[in-house]
């Protein structure tokens, strides 16, 4: 099983940005993609974006997509989400996940195994 670790939430204004990391404990060949995913206060968990382990951008959801950013560092096995222009929808939080079969989808939690704890992310005036 694969420990992931969330960090970089925090409470700021509408308009301003943060950028989220997920250490994964060991980025190996059994990772197909690392996914975000949020859960806001009284929601379901929502897809947020998900990239491949080859770096290949696998989804982004269509709430996020021209404001988020999702990037890899394969030399720290880091998973960034880079969020600008942050709003109160953007509030919750922001889970990583491994998907660790070839047949992934990124927009689907279920087809994520190993998961984070989560980095509440809080954007009020």
């Amino acid at each position: 099983q694969f420990q992931l670790v969330e960090s970089g939430g925090g409470v700021v204004q509408p308009g301003e940005s943060l950028r989220l990391s997920c250490v994964v404990s060991e980025y190996t060949s059994d990772i197909y993609a690392i996914g975000w995913f949020r859960q806001a206060p009284g929601r379901g968990r929502e897809a947020v974006a998900c990239i491949a382990s080859n770096g290949a951008i696998a989804f982004y959801a269509n709430s996020v997509e021209g404001r988020f950013t999702i990037s890899r560092d394969g030399d720290n096995n880091t998973v960034h989400l880079q969020m600008n222009n942050l709003d109160a929808d953007d509030t919750g939080i922001y889970y990583c996940a491994a998907a660790l079969t070839p047949w992934y989808v990124g927009s689907q939690a279920s087809t994520f195994r190993d998961w984070g704890l989560g980095t509440l992310v809080t954007v009020s005036s």
